[in-house]
């Protein structure tokens, strides 16, 4: 992958995003955190048919402003849930997303954490999300940098959805 003095950093061939954060914050995600699960989950029309393959989409989703999304329930360890005591469908008690762990798959959405896209002008743009600098707890605990790993944090799915913003919450 190449930068220029722009932030401009081909994710794909032919696919460019905008970086809009510093090239040296480094991500991993770690145990316990579980702050990207409790935020609404939404599905792109991709993301819904590989589901449907692993889980029932009758119970595992909801439908919200005509856009399906991830459903989230009342879970029973207060470390995992937002201030409603909700959390996403998928997270285990022990803190393990079941999609990720029992499948090595996950969401587009999901992926995306802890970035947030934005369309500037037409170009993709990825920053941090504002809240992750308070909750997420894989921001510059490891050598490994996200603009170096951007294709694991933007599927190329986004560059073809007509609004790929991720700032739409269940």
């Amino acid at each position: 992958m190449t930068t220029d003095p722009a932030r401009r950093v081909e994710v794909y061939p032919g696919k460019e995003a905008v970086v809009d954060f510093d090239p040296a914050l480094t991500f991993e995600c770690v145990e316990e955190c579980t702050w990207c699960c409790q935020h609404g989950v939404l599905l792109y029309e991709k993301d819904l048919l590989e589901l449907a393959s692993r889980a029932s989409l009758s119970e595992a989703t909801t439908q919200f402003r005509g856009q399906d999304f991830v459903r989230q329930e009342e879970k029973t360890r207060d470390d995992h849930v937002d201030e409603d005591g909700q959390a996403c469908y998928f997270l285990r008690d022990d803190g393990l997303c079941a999609l990720h762990a029992e499948h090595d798959w996950k969401p587009t959405r999901c992926s995306v954490f802890p970035l947030q896209v934005t369309v500037e002008d037409g170009e993709i743009h990825a920053g941090i999300r504002d809240e992750a600098h308070e909750h997420c707890e894989g921001l510059d605990v490891s050598e490994r940098r996200v603009v170096d790993h951007l294709d694991a944090f933007l599927p190329e799915l986004l560059w073809d959805l007509d609004d790929p913003e991720t700032k739409r919450a269940l």
